[in-house]
């Protein structure tokens, strides 16, 4: 119970910080997006603002003149400079006196005067900046407003509105579309927030499991041996007397398990680097068929002492990158697991090739094998087929683990696999 509590938390944290960066994600692009938009939308009335200033200040009668006479028809400006001087119908040109009256009236119609601009206020505080303004609470403009001088030289303002309603239309009904997208992205982002936490849990979980599991079974091997240790050393205390001799049996059963012990946290102390990424390989080239040749040597001469045949089969005469250490340690494994499940007169073999330019050996003998349904369990950690049976050959479930974290650091593979007949064949892929 405490332990999903623990892990329910942990979820609502994942979710929530997810679902936090999805929104502030959405936000930023939206805002991103309408600026954008804004700008793109504005940047030709602005420009025409900008060239009608200019216009203005040049030829300050430019588009309120009247039309030229006939007989100044044949020196007209070429069209492409009477079109870029020509006013757009759009703009509206407001001429202020300096106590925030209008004294062009007549030019922008009474019509237009008395139904829009009669109440508009004057603004100083944007003088030559390009501004955005309602009339009414209704219909949109842009100006621009610039100090002038009339024919007395006494100081006057020039207004310069354009309708943006078409713009600001747009506009409104695309930040409409980004809230509405928005809110169902953020909809969508509680649920993609819950799955992605959901999958950010399973890897932890797995984890806390199998450090549980490992801690658990860690404690149950250091338990036993640590036992027997104890006992036959208090018993040796009741009788200090005693000679060497008369304790003969607990005093090697003692040290059998200190041995055990020993082997035990060395194994434990590999898987826990090897889970750390503390331990590196040191490559060097090795001659694979001479290196196993090496390796097994010994191997043969117990095998032959034990009735047992050992046989090799060496054809892979060539060069790899490895680290030496880790690899006399991989064939260590599966040669002790062989002599350890085999009998009298089983054999125990090795076979090296080149198969798909990976450099291949396989361990197999005619022992006791293993059952086809415990197959996928052979690697975890203290897996052990029969306990009993493995506890009285000293087995504990680390050194196929050890075999497979050795293999998967040298890019490679293990599998084991049952022979047509009997025993159990461990068959390693590496790259040369």
């Amino acid at each position: 119970m405490f332990k999903k509590t623990i892990f329910r938390k942990q979820q609502l944290k994942f979710m929530a910080f997810n679902l936090i960066a999805f929104t502030v994600i959405f936000t930023i692009f939206g805002v991103i997006i309408i600026g954008q938009v804004q700008r793109t939308l504005y940047s030709k009335s602005d420009e025409e603002l900008k060239s009608f200033k200019e216009m203005m200040i040049v030829h300050p009668s430019k588009g309120f003149e009247s039309p030229l006479p006939d007989e100044k028809m044949d020196r007209l400006p070429p069209y492409e400079e009477r079109q870029r001087d020509r006013p757009n119908p759009r703009i509206i040109v407001l001429k202020w006196n300096k106590e925030g009256k209008i004294i062009n009236q007549n030019e922008i119609g009474s019509s237009f005067y008395e139904s829009f601009i009669q109440d508009y206020p004057l603004d100083k505080t944007n003088i030559d900046t390009i501004t955005n303004t309602t009339i009414h609470n209704q219909y949109h403009f842009r100006y621009l407003l610039f100090e002038t001088t009339d024919t007395k030289g006494e100081r006057t303002y020039t207004q310069l509105l354009i309708n943006t309603e078409a713009e600001q239309t747009i506009i409104d009904n695309f930040e409409r579309l980004i809230i509405i997208c928005s809110i169902i992205f953020v909809i969508l982002s509680i649920s993609a927030s819950y799955i992605l936490s959901r999958k950010m849990m399973m890897p932890i979980i797995h984890s806390w499991n199998k450090q549980a599991e490992f801690v658990e079974n860690a404690s149950h091997e250091l338990r036993t041996p640590l036992t027997i240790i104890q006992n036959k050393l208090e018993l040796l205390l009741t009788e200090p007397q005693e000679k060497i001799i008369n304790k003969f049996e607990n005093i090697a059963l003692s040290l059998s398990e200190t041995r055990r012990l020993s082997k035990l946290t060395s194994d434990l102390l590999t898987l826990a680097r090897a889970d750390s990424a503390e331990t590196q390989l040191t490559k060097q080239t090795i001659d694979i068929d001479q290196f196993i040749q090496r390796v097994c040597a010994p191997y043969m001469e117990i095998a032959e002492s034990q009735d047992k045949h050992f046989w090799l089969n060496l054809n892979c005469n060539v060069s790899m990158e490895a680290d030496e250490v880790r690899l006399h340690q991989l064939l260590v494994i599966l040669l002790d697991n062989a002599l350890k499940y085999t009998s009298d007169d089983d054999s125990i073999g090795v076979k090296t090739y080149v198969e798909d330019h990976k450099v291949v050996f396989e361990v197999s003998d005619t022992g006791i094998g293993i059952k086809e349904e415990n197959m996928k369990y052979i690697f975890d950690r203290f897996y052990r087929e029969d306990k009993a049976r493995s506890r009285e050959t000293g087995g504990m479930g680390l050194g196929l683990s050890i075999a497979q974290w050795i293999v998967t650091e040298h890019n490679g593979t293990i599998t084991g696999f049952q022979n047509k007949h009997k025993g159990t064949t461990f068959k390693v892929k590496l790259p040369k």
